[in-house]
């Protein structure tokens, strides 16, 4: 069996409060974007559960991957029986879009469907925690604001129709302990769930991501993007989670030839990652 698993941008990222066990709390708008992995699902027969991976090279131990994680979660829970998976890595890495956790989310739906586990959203959602505190969003991958540490989750009616959305990002790596290193928590003026129910030619002043102020200093190249999709015409521009990909909206399509060296992309927001992974998606 097949599967898309999806991306996302964060509309606004807070970080609002540190937590006693060393994690923050935040205030994010997720938002699904059309630009996809490929995830197959097939039963190994006699040998052994593996994980080949193809496209964009993922480093490390496959067993650590949160694809694996998955797998190995609802085999201890449900004793499944040994499959070969297939990973066609497309979405940018260490970009703020959430590759891996919808890797290991969309892992955790197939499964679900392919066995017939008859898991419902919400034991879904509760594995998904476990693999990554992103995790439970794309086991629906519907606009939703998060507190916690991301893994509360509230559905909002929001919708980019009309846009484009352009992704930039430079062969930069931000780690999560840098990105979090120049931050003083604080409650933004405004919610960013208030500001996502404004017009977009708003959400410049408002719709903040907290880490670019200390990421823009250690890179400066992603500060010069994030301005040059302005200077292109983009209605707003944000850098996405922790970095380090830019995103803007756009009302035509932009051109990003100048971007050379890095990962560029546009993708129109008509294509709506709920009609596109709509029949493996069984929560509708």
């Amino acid at each position: 069996m097949q599967t898309a698993p999806c991306a996302k941008i964060n509309l606004g990222l807070n970080v609002v409060s540190r937590r006693p066990d060393g994690y923050h709390n935040l205030e994010t708008v997720f938002y699904p974007v059309p630009i996809f992995d490929a995830l197959n699902i097939e039963l190994a027969g006699d040998g052994p559960t593996r994980l080949t991976v193809v496209g964009h090279p993922v480093e490390g131990d496959p067993e650590q991957n949160l694809v694996m994680r998955a797998y190995r979660m609802l085999q201890a829970d449900f004793g499944l029986p040994s499959v070969h998976i297939t990973l066609d890595k497309q979405i940018p890495m260490q970009a703020g879009m959430g590759g891996g956790s919808s890797d290991g989310a969309y892992t955790l739906r197939l499964l679900n469907s392919m066995f017939a586990l008859s898991l419902s959203e919400a034991e879904l959602q509760h594995y998904a925690a476990r693999l990554g505190a992103d995790c439970a969003f794309f086991v629906t991958a519907h606009p939703a604001y998060a507190e916690g540490i991301g893994d509360k989750l509230a559905p909002i009616p929001l919708g980019l129709t009309g846009y484009y959305l352009a992704v930039v990002k430079p062969p930069i790596a931000v780690s999560t302990r840098e990105a979090y290193a120049g931050i003083t928590p604080h409650k933004p003026r405004k919610n960013c769930r208030e500001v996502v129910n404004q017009p977009v030619s708003t959400w410049r002043d408002e719709l903040v991501n907290d880490f670019e102020e200390s990421i823009f200093a250690l890179h400066p190249t992603i500060a010069s993007i994030k301005q040059r999709l302005y200077d292109l015409g983009a209605d707003y521009a944000v850098m996405s989670g922790s970095g380090s990909s830019v995103v803007g909206l756009f009302r035509e399509v932009p051109s990003l030839t100048e971007f050379e060296g890095c990962y560029q992309k546009v993708v129109s927001m008509e294509r709506t990652v709920q009609s596109t992974s709509k029949r493996m998606n069984p929560f509708g």
